[in-house]
């Protein structure tokens, strides 16, 4: 029974030993003298078998060296059948006429204007004033402008001048301008354009225009057996007007002008022993501030009547 044990013990430590040795990897062979070769690595030509029942994959043949004329020729041939010669197209445009970017086709620099003008006022409910003039402008620059006008006005008395009259049993105390005359400076900040009718571009501007100047005005007497007066004016006016230009020479200008001035009027309380002469009467006037609102319009003439550019565009 001894012996029976002995043996077994024997078989087990058999069997362990060789289930080390399977387990154990294969060792690479030693490099060869001097050390500088790596060591090969082994690979089990199992791995390299195809699987069990398939077969092997055809990759097919490796594809030989290309020809770099042949694929550039190619190429050309494909470009010239997708693009074919022939005459250009011109597409017709709505907005073919109208340039959106242009040079001025105005310049003002160095050129004297020449404004005749006519207005009329339009914040007197009693009278109002007509007017005929002139403007005589040298521009500085294209948007700076140093000038002097002068104007001589009619009056026309309006129907709340007789209403007044009649309901009141007397005259309103009025008067009336004869002539302004003033010296202005002009400022162009605003320039453009518009189309008219989709055919033609016109030209336009904005200017402000500030002044001072003298005028004369003269009293309606309520009463013709007393003389009137004259009174003379100091004039600051600030107005601001719009230009079309038509030509190199020629152009149309409408605006409005404030004038603005202190006035005197008839006294109230005239009588054979009171404020009977017109020195008298004026030295007890009323002193009001007046603000005369013109409108006006007029016809530029330019000088010399064309111009050049000198600078690129």
């Amino acid at each position: 029974m001894r012996a029976f044990h002995r043996s077994v013990v024997v078989l087990a430590a058999l069997a362990i030993s060789a289930g080390t040795v399977v387990a154990q990897p294969k060792k690479a062979p030693a490099p060869p003298a001097g050390g500088d070769a790596e060591p090969e690595i082994e690979i089990d030509p199992a791995a390299d078998a195809p699987p069990a029942g398939g077969d092997e994959i055809d990759m097919g043949a490796e594809p030989g060296p290309g020809d770099l004329d042949a694929d550039m020729a190619a190429a050309d041939a494909a470009n010239a059948n997708a693009v074919k010669a022939g005459p250009a197209v011109r597409t017709p445009l709505s907005w073919k006429d109208i340039l959106v970017v242009v040079r001025k086709p105005f310049l003002k620099a160095r050129r004297t204007e020449l404004l005749p003008m006519v207005g009329t006022s339009v914040n007197d409910n009693m009278v109002r004033h007509y007017s005929v003039g002139g403007q005589l402008s040298y521009y500085l620059t294209d948007v700076l402008a140093i000038g002097v006008e002068g104007q001589y006005y009619r009056p026309s008395f309006r129907e709340p001048f007789d209403l007044v009259a009649r309901q009141a049993r007397r005259l309103p105390t009025i008067n009336t301008l004869k002539w302004s005359a003033a010296l202005n400076f002009n400022y162009v900040p605003v320039y453009g354009k518009f189309a008219v009718l989709d055919k033609r571009l016109i030209t336009w501007e904005v200017a402000f225009t500030a002044g001072i100047g003298a005028g004369q005005s003269e009293v309606e007497e309520r009463d013709k057996k007393f003389p009137g007066f004259t009174n003379l004016l100091i004039m600051p006016n600030v107005g601001a007007s719009m230009r079309f230009f038509l030509a190199k020479w020629l152009t149309v200008q409408v605006g409005i002008r404030d004038y603005v001035f202190l006035d005197k009027f008839e006294p109230t309380d005239r009588s054979p022993t009171m404020n009977a002469t017109a020195d008298e009467a004026k030295s007890n006037a009323d002193t009001a501030l007046i603000n005369n609102v013109m409108f006006q319009i007029g016809v530029s003439f330019w000088l010399p009547t064309s111009f050049e550019y000198t600078t690129f565009r």
